[in-house]
């Protein structure tokens, strides 16, 4: 869509010509935009949020300090899991244990899951990565509100209602912010390394230690208890490390290709 142009037009002619100003206004960001593999992106604006969980929260890990997490930039993020449609479109066959085009693809690693990224990146002149775990879960509490939670049974496929299957992507409720899945279904990766202790303090932007051994998986997975499948709920595996239980979905950063 054309931006709107508001043009002034000045009262006097400089040598024969009317002087012109046109003033382009900035459209807003697009609440939702699909790219060339039909992979919904939802806008995710910035924003402040408490991660982790209450201490006094049942089912909570000791890894879950709560802290206050800023998110300074907004961002896009996939609007459900990437399905094995998207990802054969883009790389050829996958070796997901449950198999359909519209199931989410698993059996992937984070490398994999990266290289996937990138090669969108290469294709659409945008950059595309893998959430960090910080943008994960302010992503799930819906930016932050503590109002959009669903009964879990109405948004997540876990270990009491998946058959011990996966299923097809956004075939339960979203999140308020339209977010599918981000509980149960498949785990999804996320970029940061693991690490035990969250910062004691407020954070803008965390992006995890420099270093380690595993990377960080969220949301829990069709094979889950309802402990795993929480906003805070954390696991990990090393980077190699497929697993039919682990697929992913991908953010797009904005200023590239996001109007």
């Amino acid at each position: 869509m054309k931006d709107r142009m508001i043009i002034h037009v000045a009262c006097w002619a400089l040598q024969g010509f009317l002087l012109v100003t046109v003033v382009h206004a900035q459209q807003p960001p697009a609440a939702c935009i699909e790219n060339s593999l039909g992979i919904r992106l939802l806008f995710i604006p910035a924003g402040s949020f408490s991660m982790g969980s209450p201490y006094e929260q049942m089912l909570r890990q000791e890894d879950e300090r709560p802290h206050t997490v800023t998110i300074s930039k907004p961002f896009y993020l996939g609007a459900t899991e990437i399905t094995q449609q998207q990802w054969t479109a883009l790389l050829g066959a996958d070796k997901s244990f449950f198999q359909g085009d519209s199931l989410p693809v698993e059996r992937v690693s984070w490398n994999e899951a990266v290289a996937f990224c990138a090669a969108l990146s290469q294709k659409e002149g945008k950059r595309y990565r893998l959430p960090t775990e910080a943008e994960w879960e302010y992503a799930c509490r819906a930016a932050g509100d503590s109002t959009a939670d669903v009964p879990l049974d109405e948004c997540a496929w876990y270990n009491r209602n998946s058959g011990e299957t996966t299923h097809r992507v956004a075939g339960l409720k979203p999140n308020r912010l339209g977010l599918y899945d981000m509980l149960g279904n498949v785990a999804e990766w996320c970029s940061d390394y693991y690490q035990a202790d969250y910062p004691k303090g407020p954070v803008i932007d965390p992006q995890g230690p420099e270093q380690g051994a595993y990377r960080v998986m969220r949301g829990g997975s069709w094979a889950s208890s309802a402990r795993a499948c929480r906003p805070a709920g954390r696991s990990d595996a090393p980077p190699g490390y497929p697993l039919k239980q682990t697929g992913f979905r991908i953010l797009m950063e904005c200023g590239f290709g996001s109007k």
